[in-house]
């Protein structure tokens, strides 16, 4: 099982200019990340960059993932971000996010970690990480 990674300088700072609050969501959310793709081989590897001034995941080798970050959201929330054109976080409320926050298309917002719904967001993690491989064999 992958474990989750030592940040890179860059992704660290992002962390450590966040407050306490958020950055423990934050590092929650990073490793449900790297928990979740190490459960789905066929993604291959994870890359860990910034985009957009926000940890960012990737799957350079099969393009599997849609665009997922993490970061702060107006407002003092952090998020947990997809490609705001997949659906994903609309079929996410209508399905096991039920009744959680969201931002419009794009993001489900939390105010602690105490907000983060471990078996629903890693649920999101996962359609995130395979979203293309998902429409190839659709």
């Amino acid at each position: 099982m992958m474990t989750c990674p030592i940040p890179a300088p860059a992704i660290q700072a992002v962390l450590n200019a966040c407050s306490a609050v958020p950055r423990a969501g934050l590092i929650t959310l990073r490793r449900l990340i790297f928990a979740r793709a190490a459960e789905l081989p066929t993604i291959g590897r994870l890359v860990e960059d910034l985009r957009w001034g926000q940890p960012a995941y990737l799957t350079p080798e099969t393009g599997a993932a849609c665009s997922l970050r993490i970061g702060m959201a107006p407002g003092g929330d952090f998020a947990l971000f997809v490609h705001c054109k997949t659906g994903l976080i609309q079929s996410f409320v209508e399905g096991p996010g039920a009744g959680m926050r969201v931002q419009g298309t794009r993001a489900v917002l939390f105010r602690t970690e105490n907000d983060i719904s471990i078996p629903a967001v890693s649920m999101l993690i996962g359609q995130a990480l395979t979203y293309h491989l998902a429409k190839k064999l659709a």
